[in-house]
């Protein structure tokens, strides 16, 4: 019989490496205060009943799986819980369950409703997550990292392994740092096909990012960061051939701007003092304004520094 049982886990935001992180590239990922709750319990419906809720707990899906249903997201879920089985075989074998999960965010923010998702199920179905993102939805793993994370961290792919550097990350200059949501989801499957159907060497590219990476967790004063910030942003458009967000959308902002994760959407990075970036931002209709110490997950201790790469 199925046990009653609560999972946790927390959201994501890619700060550097953002597709380099796919081929190896060093990545500073930092996990979110808010994530994805579920609670799983036996049922009298039979079969594997689901439901989600939003963040203001209205249902957004509602059904019983593996009933032949249409619907994408269930079918989405009976992949996932599929790749689950065949990871461990006597998971959920002829066992009538509910779940429940609630979001602490917007869905459409991007911050890893998926991810969250497949930690939680890897969790209860006892398997590598990893192994779970990988055979279901593809990916870095990046976001697996942050969902069990206490504090930002580094992160990288070697030999096709997660490799994960949990890591103390508060720097001076936190005030002047804010997360803007671009009132538009970016569809981070379509991100990374569009990066792996360019025919580049991309051996370069990810020395390149590995060693801004370095450099931009190293930064001890805004100048810089804001400097290596715009490297990082030049290097990844001209090996994309996408204009940088800035170029595109924000030209005349005075401070830095940094796509996080699939360019194209979700959330941006400011860097700004406050008053400046709130009226900047908001004039132009984003009215989602986040500074980095309210949505990153912190630890207030000693710096840790991570091995040499």
């Amino acid at each position: 019989m199925v046990e009653e049982r609560d999972f946790y886990t927390h959201g994501k935001l890619l700060l550097t490496g953002e597709y380099a992180v796919l081929d190896g590239a060093l990545a500073l990922a930092l996990p979110t205060q808010k994530g994805q709750q579920m609670k799983v319990f036996p049922s009298e419906k039979e079969g594997i009943y689901f439901r989600s809720l939003t963040q203001e707990r209205e249902i957004w899906f509602e059904e019983r799986l593996f009933s032949s249903s249409r619907n994408p997201i269930a079918q989405t879920l009976e992949k996932i819980i599929r790749e689950a089985q065949r990871l461990h075989p006597n998971f959920l074998k002829e066992e009538n369950v509910q779940v429940e999960t609630l979001l602490e965010f917007p869905r459409q923010w991007g911050l890893g409703s998926s991810s969250t998702l497949i930690a939680m199920i890897a969790q209860w179905a006892e398997v590598n997550p990893y192994l779970l993102l990988w055979k279901s939805f593809g990916g870095s793993g990046y976001d697996i990292a942050c969902a069990k994370a206490t504090s930002p961290l580094l992160y990288q792919l070697q030999e096709e392994q997660a490799k994960v550097y949990p890591i103390y990350y508060k720097p001076s200059f936190v005030s002047s740092l804010f997360f803007i949501y671009l009132n538009k989801k970016q569809n981070s499957r379509e991100g990374i096909s569009f990066y792996h159907s360019i025919k580049k060497n991309k051996k370069d590219l990810i020395e390149q990012v590995t060693f801004l990476t370095e450099c931009i967790y190293r930064a001890n004063n805004l100048t810089d960061f804001s400097s290596l910030i715009k490297e990082h942003e030049t290097l990844l458009s001209s090996y994309l051939q996408i204009p940088t967000i800035k170029e595109r959308l924000f030209k005349d902002f005075t401070g830095e701007l940094k796509s996080l994760g699939a360019w194209g959407g979700d959330f941006i990075l400011a860097i700004g003092e406050c008053n400046y970036v709130s009226t900047y931002f908001s004039e132009k209709g984003f009215t989602t304004i986040i500074p980095f110490e309210e949505m990153v997950l912190l630890k207030d201790k000693e710096p840790i520094l991570p091995p040499n790469h």
